[in-house]
């Protein structure tokens, strides 16, 4: 049983940033993709970026495209998420989540997911 923990998350203003960390732990980290998801109230779960196994392969969203770096430490089983010139929009719930190997964009495709970590960016 995979078990994820995210943390990092906080209160920034507009153009700043935040690392967000997500910590696994009870499975096997080395062999399954990692994804970071966010969700705005009353609006869907969305895809914010994802790391193959090996950290070879990366994909984001265009929302995030070059402000937001997802990388990972199969030494420690955490994957990142570093965040720059953040904006208000980007205010949501993160949330970190696994599934085997290859990377991909669908909530329904990963079978882990963390807590959530609050992000809120002021204006």
């Amino acid at each position: 049983q995979v078990q994820l923990v995210e943390s990092g998350g906080g209160l920034v203003q507009a153009g700043g940033s935040l690392r967000l960390s997500c910590a696994a732990s009870g499975g096997f980290f080395t062999n399954r993709a990692m994804g970071w998801f966010r969700q705005a109230p009353g609006k869907e779960r969305e895809f914010v970026a994802a790391i193959n196994w090996s950290g070879g392969r990366v994909y984001y969203a265009d929302s995030v495209k070059g402000r937001f770096t997802i990388s990972r430490d199969n030494a420690k089983n955490t994957v990142y998420l570093q965040m720059i010139s953040l904006k208000p929009e980007d205010t949501a719930v993160y949330y970190c989540a696994s599934r085997r190997m290859v990377i991909s964009t669908l909530v329904n495709d990963y079978d882990y997911w963390g807590q959530g970590t609050q992000v809120t960016v002021s204006s």
